[in-house]
């Protein structure tokens, strides 16, 4: 079997607000600026740091994908977002004739996890996917509001004593 797979997920933090243009065919596409950080001790147990950006293209279409038009009305700087898509290389010349390369994230999925920064405070969120079949399809995730967890209703540890296994 050749199959193969083309899928990248990415949570990170917006560096800026979402660009958006349509193109000459009247297709609305989104720009956004997605930082990924990782952190680690250096050897000589210094935290270290290093930040990824990545150049995530979410395209609205006549199949009814709307994730441009999510993205430019619901992201800002500074929030997380979930992002799933595919990568893409491009190539092109530009006004000096010099050959260009770009890499970017196709956006399929695009989710938004509340907060900024750092923070896992707003953990709830919502969602939008762009099917190639066609339609958007949204989904919330949560309020963002914390609950406390009760475990009252649970029974209390069973014996296995009194247990009849058949086995």
């Amino acid at each position: 079997m050749s199959k193969s797979l083309n899928k990248v997920i990415l949570i990170g933090n917006l560096g800026a607000d979402p660009e958006v243009r349509s193109t000459s065919n009247g297709s609305r596409v989104a720009t956004l600026s997605l930082a990924t950080s990782r952190q680690w001790k250096g050897n000589d147990g210094q935290r270290q740091e290093k930040t990824q950006w990545h150049r995530v293209i979410c395209w609205n279409n006549a199949r009814g994908q709307q994730l441009a038009d999510v993205a430019e009305r619901y992201c800002k700087k500074g929030e997380k977002v979930y992002v799933e898509g595919e990568i893409e290389y491009r190539t092109w010349q530009d006004k000096e004739g010099q050959t260009r390369y770009s890499t970017e994230i196709n956006c399929r999925e695009l989710i938004l996890l509340g907060g900024r920064g750092g923070s896992d405070d707003d953990a709830g969120g919502s969602s939008w996917s762009g099917s190639r079949s066609g339609g958007s399809t949204r989904s919330a995730a949560g309020s963002g509001a914390k609950k406390e967890e009760s475990f009252d209703d649970f029974p209390e540890a069973l014996d296995a004593e009194d247990d009849d296994l058949p086995f």
